[in-house]
């Protein structure tokens, strides 16, 4: 049986990172690695939520603000922050967060589907909440974070 084959029972295996004083996390099987910060290179005429360009041994990858893609206002980098570098299907990217916190596994049955706010963006964005210890994790959708009409990565 292939070790990525997941069962409904099996435990999901998480990652949870910080954005404007929020925690968040998502699949870690979505996370190629996680770097320091790096000043990123802009990129004219794109989107406010993409910082920039990062050079990732040898692929040019670009860099999503995670908190002004969220709607929480822009980042001002600094060495504190993080670049965590994930992948959805054949697309890669960085995302910028505040910290990486931790990594950890759950049962899915723990998973609770996000309020209903009428707001189509954060449904997009929030596939589900976490309830774990007395904080509230909101699990992210990968594939709704990078640029849609991103290039197919090398």
């Amino acid at each position: 049986m292939d070790d990525h084959v997941r069962t409904p029972e099996s435990p999901l295996e998480l990652i949870s990172f910080e954005i404007a004083e929020q925690e968040f996390c998502i699949d870690i099987r979505s996370v190629r690695e996680i770097r320091g910060w790096t000043p990123a290179t802009p990129v004219p005429q794109a989107p406010d939520y993409i910082s920039g360009m990062i050079n990732l041994r040898g692929a040019v990858i670009p860099v999503v603000d995670l908190r002004s893609r969220l709607g929480l206002g822009r980042t001002e980098p600094s060495s504190r922050h993080v670049i965590v570098v994930i992948h959805d299907e054949t697309r890669i990217a960085g995302l910028l967060v505040d910290g990486v916190q931790e990594t950890f596994q759950v049962d899915p049955g723990l998973m609770q589907p996000p309020p209903n706010v009428d707001a189509p963006e954060a449904e997009r964005f929030v596939d589900a909440i976490l309830p774990l210890d007395g904080r509230m994790l909101s699990r992210l959708v990968v594939g709704s974070l990078l640029p849609q009409t991103m290039k197919v990565a090398a």
